[in-house]
């Protein structure tokens, strides 16, 4: 019997990602590669969270010697993409400030958010860490290039297939014959653990409030990445922030960003709000740019309730992000590639040649993909949720985002195609626990609908507002 190894937390593994990190924020980490290599150590697994065999005991010890030894390098990255919020609105000069009188989204476009964020995913699902050619060569042989629809197996060539496998975890229930409601997904997870918080601990919740959250209602097993590593930073006893940072080499990556439209949903016109509160979320197990990408998406989203289009939104998600950042330059790059190119295609290829030395699931390259997916299909639903997925990457999670941003600009369920929200059925499995009548049925997004505008915080109005 092959015994499956335990992803993202075996150190081996773990030292691999966080040699790529420093090569990625400008730490001379180059001893630490040659200790490594001398040792037989491997560096880390391409596209999965574990390598095929384990480490011996001496490999597995230098490993943690390694990772609490790069944890000291000084980064030259650091002065300018700080974690601490204070630290991050001193370095953003135009953060926002709420819209007055602004109302609140309606049940109609939260709905629709949501039926989008699950859309997006579920497109996503099936090429899910496969490479942008073996995206676009599956695309083309099933008639789907551009994407415009559920990627599928009908017709797909046996060899085809074999080079440019599915992902096996998601494909089952992701595929157009094999739709059935919206199947379990770490991007919809997390919006429902969302709405627990902001259920027991109101707007004003902590971050140890998320990780109690977390513990209480979120199985280990279903957390990855970040994620996983501040679970078990906080079995092993460690508090917030230290769960962002200790033997942390996926601090950067997508994880918090995928957890933030509620706290968009629930800001209606207050951006800087939102992103307040995505802060918060987000550094239980983020830093850096990985909390930016939280922020950023929080405040495009709460934006959305008094914006023109999905541009005045974007430029509304970068007032929260530090400008001299990584991912502000990110995402600057992807809107003005998207304007610059007709062609989605050639956009996608310039965003890879520029960040494509990134993780396949860190938050910069995905930003960029993500603004510049939002951009060149100017909100419109379809094509941002396609074009999200055709670049590559982090093909679900981008997906589900652009899909609660382009669904929530939709404004109602009936104006999203019935191609797309036919097939979920109204259904939502999950393996959050605490949601009355969630089970083998599921929750509908109508339900999710009206229990996140009961957690929505009105902007204040010009009485209400603070004096400064």
């Amino acid at each position: 019997m092959t015994v499956r190894r335990l992803t993202w937390v075996q150190p081996e593994d773990l030292l691999g990602h966080e040699l790529r990190q420093a090569a990625e924020d400008g730490r001379d980490a180059a001893q630490f590669v040659r200790r490594w290599q001398r040792a037989g150590g491997r560096p880390a697994p391409v596209r999965s969270g574990a390598s095929l065999d384990p480490a011996s005991p001496q490999l597995r010890s230098l490993a943690l010697d390694l990772l609490d030894e790069l944890d000291q390098l000084p980064s030259p990255q650091a002065d300018h993409e700080p974690t601490e919020l204070a630290a991050i609105r001193s370095a953003c000069p135009s953060w926002p400030t709420s819209a007055r009188n602004q109302q609140l989204f309606s049940v109609s476009q939260l709905e629709a958010a949501w039926l989008g964020r699950a859309v997006g995913c579920l497109l996503g699902r099936p090429v899910e860490k496969l490479p942008l050619d073996g995206i676009r060569a599956i695309a083309r042989a099933t008639g789907n290039w551009p994407p415009h629809t559920w990627f599928t197996a009908r017709g797909l060539p046996a060899e085809l297939a074999a080079a440019h496998p599915w992902n096996r975890r998601s494909a089952p229930n992701s595929l157009a014959e094999n739709i059935d409601g919206m199947p379990e997904d770490d991007d919809l997870n997390y919006p429902l653990l969302n709405l627990l918080l902001l259920r027991r601990h109101g707007r004003d919740f902590t971050t140890a409030q998320v990780a109690s959250v977390w513990l209480d209602t979120l199985p280990a097993g279903r957390t990855f990445t970040a994620e996983r590593i501040a679970y078990r930073n906080l079995l092993n006893g460690i508090e917030p922030p230290d769960t962002a940072r200790h033997r942390n080499p996926f601090r950067e990556w997508i994880g918090a960003a995928i957890r933030a439209d509620v706290h968009g949903w629930t800001h209606p016109g207050d951006p800087g709000a939102a992103a307040e509160q995505a802060h918060r979320d987000a550094t239980l197990s983020h830093t850096g740019n990985g909390v930016y990408g939280a922020m950023f998406v929080a405040a495009v989203i709460a934006a959305a309730a008094g914006a023109e289009d999905v541009h005045a939104c974007l430029r509304a998600g970068l007032r929260v992000v530090p400008p001299r950042s990584r991912l502000a330059e990110a995402v600057h790059v992807g809107i003005g590639t998207a304007r610059a190119e007709r062609d989605f295609a050639t956009v996608t290829d310039r965003l890879h040649a520029a960040y494509g030395h990134y993780h396949w699931v860190h938050a910069v390259p995905n930003a960029a993909l993500l603004a510049a997916a939002l951009t060149h299909a100017d909100g419109e639903f379809s094509g941002s949720i396609c074009r999200a997925v055709s670049g590559g990457w982090d093909t679900d999670s981008n997906g589900a985002t652009a899909g609660s941003v382009a669904g929530l600009l939709a404004g109602h369920p009936a104006r999203l195609p019935e191609r797309w929200t036919a097939p979920l059925k109204n259904r939502l499995a999950t393996s959050v626990t605490g949601f009355d009548g969630i089970g083998f049925d599921g929750i509908g997004f109508d339900a999710l609908a009206e229990l996140t505008r009961t957690l929505t915080t009105r902007a204040p109005t010009q009485q209400e507002a603070p004096r400064t």
